[in-house]
This record gives C-alpha cells, sequence and structure tokens, in this order.
C-alpha cells in the first residue's frame, strides 16, 4: 500500500469532530451531556479499559441497550481496538440473545440491568462470556443489582476507570476490509444471520447519509430509530461526521418525540412507517414552525402517512435497504417535476423505493430465469414486469458470519438478492411491490399485498394495517386484512372492503377484515406476518395453494 492509499475508517469521523469542534455539543442523553472532545476522551478511555481486560483485533463485544450515550459511544470505541460490535435487538427473547452470544463468539457483553436479567436468569446463555458488564441508569446513575443474578457482573463504571483517556489513540484501521460490526438480521423466520459490515462500508454508508440527509453542524438529530439497527443505519457514525449533535430518545413515544422537536429544535430523525405514525396521532402534533427531515424505511410508506407528514411541514426522505446493505441503499430522490404535480399523484411516486445513493452502485430488477452463463436478466422498464431487486458494491455486506453456504447463494451471480420484488419504472427509479414470500397467488393471479395495504392506508380511520395471503379452497389463496384502526373509528369491515374496491381491482380485494388494537412487530418497525399466517394456516404442510 502506497502513502496514496489510506484504509477508510469511520473512526476519523470522530477524530476529526474533536479536532475541528471540540467544544460543540456531541450527545444529549437525558440530564448528561457530552460534547465533541469529552465524547473522544470517552471513547479512548473505554478502549483502552477493553483493550486492559483482554480484548483484542478480530474479538467481539456485544451491547444490550437502548439509545444512549455508552451504545453510541461504543461504535466508535470497540472498532478503536479492534475488535467487532455486536448490537443486539432489545426485544428479543434470552434463548435468541443466547444464539447470537454464542454465534459471534462474544467476549465482553455489556447491557443495562433491566434488559441484562432475565437474560443472567435464563442460565447458561452468558457461560462463554469473558464478562458480563452492567450500564449505568438513564441518568448515569450506578444500578442497583439483584446479587443472584449480577454476582459476577461488572458494573461499567468500574470498568472505564481501569481505562486511561490519554492513551495513545490512532482514528485508522490498517485494514479497510475488516469486520466494524456484526448485525443480526431481525428476519420474522428462522434464525438471524450475522451480517458482517466492514470499516470502509460502514464509512461509505454513511457519508452518502450525510449527503442525503443533509447533516450539517449544525444539525439536531434525535434518535428515534433504534441504533442496534444497522447500526442506526450507520447514523451513529454519519452525524458525527458532520459534527451534529446526538439527542438519545430511549423510548419512541409521542410526546417525548415532540417535546425534543419543539424545546432544542429537533430538525433530523429517522424510522419506520409506524414511528411516523406514532408522530402524526399524538396528541401533541402540530404544524412546525422549523425545518425538520424525516427519513423512513422498513416498510413502503402508504401515500397517505406520506400526505399527513408534508401536512405538518416536515420533509419526508424515503430510502430503502436491507441489513445486508448497511441499513438504506437506495433514497427516493425528488425530482423538480413534482413539485408540479397533484399531492395524491406526488405522494404516489414519493412512496418509491428510487435509485441507489450517491455512494451505491445503482439497483437492478432481474428475472428469475438467468441467462445461458448464468448473468442476471434485466425485467423490461416498464413498471409493469416483476422481478427481485438486486445491489453490490461497497455497501454490501462483507458476508454472513460463518454461513459460506448461505453468502455463497445471497451473491449467486455475483450479486446480491435481496428476496424483494419489484418494478423497474421507465425513469430508472425501482418500486417495491413485495417480499417474494408475502406475495398472493390466487386463482394462479399474483396480488401483491402491499397494493392491497397502501389502498386500505389511504382511508382515513386506518392507521396501521398488514395483509396476508390465506388458505381458499376455490382460489387457493386469498388476502385478508388485519387494521388497526384511529381511537373512535366507525369503519366496518364491509366498508374497508368496499373502500379497497374503489381503489384496485376487485379480485385484489380481502374478503376478511381482522380489527386488532396492535400489529405483531420487531423492534425495527416489520410487521410479524408469521406469527399472523400461523393463526390462519395451521398445521398446514404447504403454504404456497395459489
Amino acid at each position: 500500500m502506497s502513502g496514496l492509499d489510506v484504509p477508510l475508517t469511520p473512526l476519523r469521523f470522530l477524530g476529526r469532530a474533536a479536532e475541528v469542534h471540540p467544544d460543540k455539543t456531541a450527545i444529549v442523553d437525558g440530564p448528561r451531556s457530552w460534547d465533541y472532545a469529552q465524547f473522544a476522551r470517552d471513547t479512548v478511555r473505554l478502549a483502552d479499559a477493553l483493550r486492559r481486560t483482554g480484548v483484542r483485533p478480530g474479538d467481539r463485544v456485544a451491547y444490550l441497550a437502548s439509545n444512549s450515550a455508552e451504545l453510541l459511544i461504543a461504535h466508535f470505541a470497540v472498532p478503536l481496538v479492534g475488535a467487532a460490535l455486536v448490537a443486539i435487538n432489545t426485544r428479543l427473547s434470552p434463548e435468541e440473545v443466547a444464539y447470537i452470544l454464542r454465534h459471534s463468539s462474544v467476549k465482553i457483553f455489556m447491557g443495562e440491568s433491566a434488559l441484562l436479567a432475565p437474560i443472567l436468569a435464563a442460565g447458561d446463555a452468558t457461560a462463554e462470556v469473558a464478562q458480563v458488564v452492567v450500564l449505568p441508569e438513564a441518568d448515569g446513575s450506578e444500578p442497583a443489582l439483584d446479587e443472584a443474578h449480577f454476582a459476577s457482573a461488572r458494573r461499567y463504571g468500574d470498568l472505564l476507570a481501569t481505562g486511561d483517556a490519554e492513551a495513545p489513540a490512532r482514528w485508522e484501521t490498517e485494514d479497510e476490509t475488516a469486520t466494524i460490526t456484526i448485525n443480526y438480521t431481525s428476519g420474522t423466520t428462522g434464525r438471524p444471520k450475522g451480517v458482517m459490515y466492514t470499516h470502509r462500508g460502514a464509512y461509505l454508508n454513511a457519508l452518502g447519509e450525510v449527503h442525503h440527509q443533509g447533516f450539517d453542524v449544525d444539525t439536531q438529530y434525535l434518535w428515534s430509530l433504534p441504533m442496534f439497527h444497522c447500526n442506526g443505519w450507520c447514523t451513529t457514525w454519519a452525524v458525527t461526521a458532520a459534527a451534529g449533535t446526538h439527542h438519545c430518545l430511549r423510548a419512541v413515544r409521542g410526546e417525548a418525540m415532540w417535546e425534543l422537536i419543539d424545546s432544542v429544535g429537533i430538525d433530523h430523525m429517522c424510522g419506520a412507517p409506524t414511528v411516523l405514525s406514532t408522530l402524526v396521532t399524538a396528541e401533541q402534533a402540530h404544524v412546525l414552525d422549523h425545518p425538520l427531515t424525516i427519513v423512513t424505511a422498513g416498510a413502503p410508506p402508504s401515500p397517505t402517512i406520506i400526505g399527513k407528514i408534508a401536512d405538518l411541514g416536515a420533509e419526508l426522505v424515503h430510502v430503502y435497504g436491507l441489513t445486508e446493505t448497511y441499513g438504506p441503499y437506495s433514497i427516493c430522490e425528488p425530482q423538480p417535476a413534482w413539485d408540479r404535480l397533484g399531492a395524491e399523484e406526488r405522494s404516489r411516486l414519493m412512496a418509491r423505493q428510487g435509485v441507489g445513493f450517491l455512494t451505491a452502485e445503482p439497483l437492478r430488477v432481474v428475472r428469475a430465469e438467468s441467462g445461458p452463463d448464468g448473468q442476471l436478466i434485466d425485467v423490461t422498464p416498464d413498471g409493469m414486469e416483476m422481478g427481485e431487486i438486486v445491489m453490490r458494491g461497497n455497501n454490501v455486506m462483507k458476508g454472513y458470519l460463518d454461513d459460506p453456504e448461505g453468502t455463497e447463494k445471497a451473491f449467486a451471480g455475483g450479486w446480491f438478492h435481496s428476496g424483494d420484488l419489484g418494478v423497474m419504472h421507465t425513469d430508472g427509479y425501482v418500486a417495491l411491490l413485495d417480499r417474494a414470500k408475502d406475495v398472493v397467488i390466487s386463482g394462479g393471479e399474483n396480488i401483491s399485498t402491499v397494493e392491497v395495504e397502501q389502498a386500505l392506508f389511504a382511508h382515513p380511520e386506518v392507521i396501521d394495517v398488514a395483509v396476508i395471503g390465506v388458505p381458499d379452497e376455490k382460489w387457493g389463496e386469498r388476502p385478508k386484512a388485519f387494521v388497526v384502526l384511529v381511537e373512535g373509528a366507525t369503519v366496518t369491515e364491509a366498508d374497508l372492503i368496499a373502500h379497497v374496491k374503489a381503489k384496485i381491482a376487485g379480485y385484489k380485494a380481502p374478503r376478511d377484515v381482522d380489527f386488532l388494537v396492535q400489529l405483531p412487530k420487531t423492534s425495527t418497525g416489520k410487521v410479524r406476518k408469521h406469527e399472523l399466517r400461523e393463526k390462519e394456516w395451521g398445521d398446514a404442510t404447504t403454504r404456497i395453494q395459489g
């Protein structure tokens, strides 16, 4: 490697922010705050403490924590040692957490006391972990620990006290392809896979976020998105790159979001469509008096929710990606001509998944059958022919941890296969239609559950919805809807079915609508459709009856 070739790493972002903006407020977590100089010092101190505890390059350090200063600092301190951070979904069961700890061979496991307690109570979940560390409470105080479960655990403050904030720190890496984090898929079925991110990929995706979200030194970013989800879509590093301010939010509630939006001037936030629904339906919701950019992904936002966000005076940025693509890979980048369109047509265009990030390769939509040499064949870009969305490049994972067969299958033909079905429009914008497994095949016709869901979302009394295929003696399958209504709604099943038939082809409309208080979801906002299917399909050996 010559002197012109410097390995890329997001570690440099914190080093630079501390050098250029040392006194700028970097983190606000409840009553606590850090400027960038203190952020860097605590990062160095934790990294040195981890080294003294025996963490070496290539080791894994896991966190089970809500959005907090400690988890944010870990995104820099752990890779500063050369280790990989494993940020675990806080809503997983003890069995699922234990699987991740074993699968990733975690050396140090840190977590909040309330989250750790059921894990430690489960018995041997941490048997192979060298050290369990309990993080501070939200106000920074050390938690009171139940000796029955925490007897061998160490307090974070005690660990941090062993580190030296003045220890030599190099905000760089010798190998930009080294694993910086391992993120486990939040898939709704089966064992999660360990998705490996590299320093290079994290660096480039973060820069893409800086550009497309418009971060700068004045940014006031609200952590409404879990930091454990694709490392907060790489925003942990992106906001730091811009020397913006991170505002930690430990629980997503409408009142808490609006309080921070109004009191500190939050101007950027991210979240799945369910977060957007929480925001717009909160009692405190009102038209904004300052700019607010909201980035959404996780599921296609309905044109209805897009319109409601616009009514608040906020700008909605729609991105698309997967755990395997460092979070967002593409963006529905608005065209100037769309401003001249009516609200409904503009919202329809904005609901598409769009085009590749500035730092990503173009998206492709390919047919199921391959060419004579195994090459992938693109669908006709007519907005009609359905195919699978595939990606490649720096914004795509290094591979699945200890799963070479799964990795090879995922990259068949040299492109990562998303498992998502979509179309390519004539303007080069991709639109997601469904997960391959979620398409309802009824009487030989393919019905997109997303299309049905968006038709239901267009009803003013519908706040949340999921559509699945259920068995039907005549048609093989048919769509069924599960709907959450706004408080005080009076709409009936018949009303909603008629509403859908007025929006899309009648054969696509659900025959049945179940009304629920809430849909079963993962912590990242994805509906656990397998739970809905389990109840509908029962013991059926096959769930493809189209």
